[in-house]
């Protein structure tokens, strides 16, 4: 969960801007993600000032993992979050049976990456390529 960093209790109720530093994450994307997300629910107080609960936050911070991370849209993410993660795996499945198939690659991929390759004839360069580039940018971020 969110490192805060002040002196409430874990459970504490926390403004929009509390969460929006500790999470990264601007106070306007907050808003609009309470449009798009009827799970997502504040306590409003009076002049509408936002109050989240701990468990808002988490919901928060799974959202932002399912959108910004893994890349979901905001219905995909809604769609999980309602408990739709089936329909998901059934398209995994559905993709895999289609001919697409993640490989070894993926496991030299970044957290929350996954190479979708087919099979080709140039499929060890590009490979290979992505290998390179990988490195190039691993020893940059090093520099």
């Amino acid at each position: 969960m969110a490192g805060f960093d002040d002196s409430k209790d874990e459970g504490a109720l926390r403004t929009i801007g509390e969460v929006s530093e500790a999470l990264g994450i601007k106070p306007h994307v907050l808003r609009y993600w309470e449009a798009q997300f009827p799970l997502l629910k504040p306590l409003k107080r009076s002049g509408g000032r936002r109050y989240y609960r701990a468990s808002d936050v988490a919901l928060v911070e799974t959202i932002d993992r399912l959108v910004n991370r893994e890349g979901y849209t905001l219905k995909g993410a809604e769609a999980v979050l309602r408990g739709g993660a089936r329909s998901e795996l059934d398209r995994r499945h559905h993709d895999r049976r289609a001919g697409d198939r993640r490989t070894d690659a993926d496991q030299g991929a970044a957290p929350g990456v996954r190479l979708m390759v087919n099979d080709g004839p140039d499929l060890a360069d590009v490979i290979a390529g992505l290998k390179a580039v990988r490195t190039r940018l691993a020893a940059a971020l090093d520099a």
